[in-house]
């Protein structure tokens, strides 16, 4: 597997070392619901590491024994700047760009932690369990509303939208990075809207970022 780099839409590399990915669970109320999960009452934080991420226009590879793997599409933010305690003006300054990403998550594997009370982490961070997209400059996309969406075979299957996140991205960031700091090169996934399900060989998945990204893969 090649080893991931970050890169820009135009095919240039983006100077920074790719570190830990930061995700937030359940941040539209929709998908909580679709899952029978409660919303929670603070962001729900989970990391995946650096060995996770893998190119997503390279055909999708995944454990094929540990039950159905689910997609979660997901809008991307590229930290440019350390983050520690940040405040909302920081946490905004920081961001260098804007990508997609697929979350993907063994879900029998998931449940089944859950209902033990135990850490995610075997569900969502194994080899190849978060497909980047290239970034766009964040002066690319619209300030206070960015809408992206997901077809599989030419349907529309999730289609999200910044204004309905539970933790908007700005003050999602600065918490946290008051719980850990940020450092150039990680990626947060700001969450998944409603309609996750899961993948199948032969699907062919595209993605698009308002009309400034679209990317293409298919299922191996």
């Amino acid at each position: 597997m090649p080893e991931y780099q970050h890169h820009w839409k135009d095919g240039t590399p983006v100077h920074l070392p790719l570190g830990k990915i930061v995700c937030i669970g359940r941040n539209y109320a929709e998908h909580a619901r679709e899952l029978n999960n409660p919303v929670p009452d603070e962001p729900l934080l989970f990391i995946k590491p650096s060995t996770s991420a893998v190119y997503i226009t390279r055909p999708l590879d995944f454990p094929r024994d540990r039950g159905e793997v689910h997609f979660e599409t997901e809008l991307a933010v590229l930290i440019g700047r350390p983050l520690t305690n940040a405040s909302a003006s920081e946490a905004e300054n920081a961001i260098l760009g804007y990508g997609l990403a697929l979350d993907l998550t063994l879900r029998d594997v998931q449940s089944r932690l859950k209902d033990k009370g135990q850490p995610w982490e075997r569900a969502k961070a194994f080899d190849g369990a978060c497909p980047l997209s290239p970034f766009v400059g964040k002066d690319r996309l619209p300030r206070d509303r960015i809408h992206f969406t997901l077809d599989i075979d030419g349907q529309r299957q999730q289609s999200g939208d910044t204004h309905d996140m539970l933790n908007p991205i700005v003050p999602l960031i600065a918490f946290m990075s008051s719980q850990f700091t940020l450092l150039p090169g990680d990626v947060v996934l700001t969450g998944t809207p409603k309609g996750v399900g899961p993948l199948v060989s032969g699907q062919t998945l595209s993605l698009e970022l308002e009309n400034a990204l679209f990317v293409e893969t298919t299922v191996v």
